[in-house]
């Protein structure tokens, strides 16, 4: 394990995120409402001890393993974590505790979107930029950004982008160079949001809210400038903005790439993928369901109410954006839960959904239809197909696996969120939630998490990291094999 080498790259990251504190420091200036100096000092904090961590290292360039680049990772988003809470700390609004600036902090980086803070409509605007950059920063992954903007770290840049990007195939790249592909989803990134500013500006937003909200709907993270949500702006043009704009970022960006690469669109390319198709038909039927439920129940006065709102709730909390426009917490229960049960599902691989990804579970369904061939004819030989393409065992192994261990973990978060006191419909909703980077949940937590205990609160940061870094980038650090020379 090379930790000199490692800690030398930490610091540099530590260092660059530390820059981030001078856009809502900015801001600050720019609005005036004195909220400015926590992010300044912020910003000597963090880039002192980046130096600190960087400067007796700097000579340790040794090639990284892949483990290397796992402990990174975690070690990279935990340090970020906790670094990010420092802002909400020297606030003096909100006034919150370490637990709350803690929780805040993992929720925002890790796009789960999960908040304890109430009066949002009046808090400073420095402070609300912040909890939406960071969620930004958090969609795409602050390590991608690093690889493909500090190429003179002199590692193998595949090490982090196999440990951050998620999905069940790790191994593909866009471009020959990691460091290209990197910088290729980040310009994916950046043109998506300011294409989504633009058009929420366009339909009504001030030039601070489109901003914001770009920001967290590109990067599927659901923090809003305000405590109704997009409820606030009661739009219909807004909320379908939002909605096209969470489909897209619920795709896989290298689809993005492929349709827009050599200068011309292919939209072609969209529609020979599995995982695309399946996303969709996922989208349409959980739509149709909820709108003919509301319908049924007269949930709401007219049928074009109805669909706006079936519509954009469904694609919010399935892509697990977790945005609001009403309590559907208080739609007939059989709706809420089946969208929290659809957040397992979440987006597709390489895009910035949470949730096990569309893939895994298309590739589940599959190896369940071909154990159900194999009773039926035990002799035959069955290959599973994605597309023309036949997937080896080793990547079919590798979902069952994840699933498994996605399970096991729910289950033991679970368990000690009921024994800090949480009834079993909170904590069941708030760790489906959290693991599932959504936000909002049921019970307890339907409007905030403001209410449950600290020692909750822990428990379900850990499920955050868990849920961002898709269970076995944590896990393999737990394991005795992982550490031995």
């Amino acid at each position: 394990m090379q930790f000199r080498s490692i800690i030398r790259i930490v610091g540099l990251l530590l260092a660059l995120f530390s820059v981030s504190m001078l856009a809502p420091a900015f801001v600050a200036l720019v609005f005036r409402d004195g909220a400015g100096v926590p992010f300044v000092t912020t910003f000597f904090v963090l880039l002192v001890c980046g130096g600190i961590c960087w400067f007796p290292n700097r000579y340790h360039k040794r090639e990284l393993k892949a483990r290397d680049g796992f402990l990174i990772v975690v070690l990279f988003w935990t340090v970020i974590g906790s670094a990010g809470a420092i802002p909400f700390l020297l606030s003096e609004n909100p006034n919150i505790s370490v637990t709350d600036a803690f929780f805040e902090s993992f929720s925002a980086l890790t796009t789960t979107g999960a908040t304890v803070i109430v009066g949002l409509d009046e808090l400073p605007k420095a402070i609300l930029f912040y909890r939406q950059i960071l969620q930004w920063f958090g969609g795409m992954g602050i390590i991608v950004l690093a690889v493909a903007i500090l190429p003179v770290l002199g590692i193998g840049g595949m090490q982090l982008y196999r440990a951050e990007i998620p999905g069940p195939v790790k191994d593909s790249k866009m471009t020959p160079r990691i460091a290209e592909t990197a910088k290729v989803l980040w310009y994916i990134y950046l043109s998506l949001t300011l294409a989504c500013a633009a058009a929420f500006w366009l339909a009504g937003m001030t030039p601070f809210d489109a901003i914001c909200h770009s920001f967290s709907t590109i990067a599927i993270g659901g923090f809003s400038t305000h405590d109704a949500s997009m409820g606030y702006f009661d739009s219909h043009a807004i909320n379908m903005i939002t909605v096209v704009f969470l489909l897209i970022s619920g795709c896989n960006f290298s689809l993005h790439f492929a349709a827009f690469a050599s200068g011309g669109v292919h939209p072609q390319y969209y529609f020979k993928d599995p995982e695309f198709r399946s996303f969709f038909f996922i989208q349409f039927i959980l739509f149709v369901v909820c709108f003919l439920l509301l319908l049924n129940h007269h949930s709401y006065d007219s049928i074009y109410d109805a669909f706006d709102q079936a519509l954009f709730q469904t694609v919010s909390i399935s892509t697990t954006a977790g945005f609001t426009t009403t309590s559907f917490a208080e739609w007939p229960l059989f709706l809420p839960v089946l969208l929290l049960f659809s957040s397992f599902i979440g987006g597709c691989a390489g895009s910035t959904g949470g949730g096990m990804k569309v893939i895994r579970i298309l590739l589940l369904f599959l190896q369940g239809a071909r154990e159900i061939k194999r009773l039926i004819h035990p002799r035959a030989v069955f290959t599973i197909k994605l597309g023309d393409k036949a997937l080896p065992q080793r990547v079919v192994d590798a979902v069952w696996g994840f699933f498994s261990a996605y399970a096991l973990v729910f289950v033991v978060c679970m368990l000690a969120l009921i024994a800090t006191g949480i009834d079993e419909l909170s904590a069941f909703s708030a760790v489906a939630s959290t693991l599932n980077n959504l936000g909002p949940g049921l019970g307890d937590v339907a409007l905030h998490y403001g209410d449950i205990n600290d020692k909750a609160k822990w428990v379900l940061v850990v499920s955050m990291l868990f849920g961002r870094l898709e269970i076995f980038t944590l896990l393999i650090l737990l394991t005795p094999t992982f550490w031995r020379s």
